[in-house]
């Protein structure tokens, strides 16, 4: 994916081109609308739809004392992008100077970037610039003076409820999967580098790839039935996220993976894991014994679900 790191960037696309304009944390179906909306318009017009974004999330600098924990980091959220077949996103850096531009000076900017700017997508209700005074009508008013289209897309509603990040925050927080991944419309995904764990898994018979945790949004602490992939492989596991309290509790989550049937070092390698189902809730146990007893439990639920929903194909 190209990625353009500047409004002025926008002249480097030599064709018309349509704007689908979001925060896109979790690229859930709410989301995807959008980003279809786009993509179907570009086709229509044969012109190139391109994602505009923004990096850091706005809430992180609106209100730092409130931290929003990412669906999606960056590096995530642009693949999850660049899979839908758009070639092209430009990533405003959201600041408080950025912060502080009103809306129409930011519409403004788009407009003087590139002629070729032919319309914008966003969702329903989107607002932008300063104090959030951008809305769809103003939008279509600026669109109206300046010659581009404002396609403002129905939100998604899944269970009579609006599809939303927060809502899967809230599922995930829950540990309810099955909810997460409807409304995402794909399994909630962590991908990470193997780091070197204690080896505790070798020892008792279920070695692990462990990943390193950071601020980002997390199922719930518990054991879950996991797809795991790695290049063009794809391994189904279980995978443990929390704390270890049966060992000397870590001081953060710690993730660590076991994949049914695999040989190899994956250390180092890059890691997808999907999080399919939560098949209990951590807790400790009286010992290792105990622990690795429970561990052969798990796997052989996960495997006993993994094959029912096979069935369910």
């Amino acid at each position: 994916m190209d990625i353009l790191r500047s409004i002025g960037e926008l002249a480097r696309i030599p064709s018309p081109f349509v704007l689908a304009a979001g925060v896109f944390d979790g690229v859930h179906l709410g989301h995807r609308a959008v980003l279809d909306a786009a993509i179907e318009t570009s086709r229509r017009l044969d012109a190139e739809p391109v994602v505009l974004t923004f990096d850091p999330h706005p809430a992180t600098v609106l209100r730092p004392e409130n931290p929003v924990p990412l669906l999606t980091p960056q590096d995530l959220k642009l693949r999850l992008i660049a899979e839908t077949g758009i070639r092209h996103a430009l990533v405003v850096t959201f600041d408080r100077a950025f912060a502080h531009v009103e809306p129409e000076d930011f519409i403004a900017a788009l407009c003087d970037a590139s002629a070729n700017l032919v319309g914008i997508c966003i969702g329903e209700g989107w607002l932008f610039g300063k104090n959030r005074k951008g809305d769809p009508d103003l939008l279509r008013t600026l669109g109206m003076k300046a010659g581009f289209f404002t396609s403002e897309v129905p939100a998604v509603r899944i269970d009579n409820r609006t599809v939303s990040s927060t809502l899967i925050r809230q599922a995930l927080s829950e540990g309810d999967m099955e909810t997460a991944n409807r409304y995402l419309g794909r399994p909630f995904l962590v991908s990470g580098t193997v780091i070197s764990g204690q080896k505790l898994g070798s020892s008792i018979g279920f070695p692990t790839a462990n990943i390193a945790t950071d601020e980002r949004q997390y199922p719930a602490n518990g054991v879950y039935a996991i797809e795991a992939r790695h290049g063009s492989s794809l391994v189904y596991g279980v995978a443990n996220i929390g704390v270890r309290p049966t060992l000397a509790s870590a001081s953060t989550r710690v993730l660590e993976a076991h994949l049914f049937d695999f040989e190899g070092d994956l250390y180092g390698a890059e890691l997808d894991i999907s999080f399919l189902h939560r098949l209990r809730a951590e807790r400790r146990f009286d010992g290792i014994g105990d622990l690795k007893a429970q561990i052969a439990l798990d796997c052989g639920e996960a495997r006993h679900w993994l094959e029912g929903q096979s069935r369910n194909r």
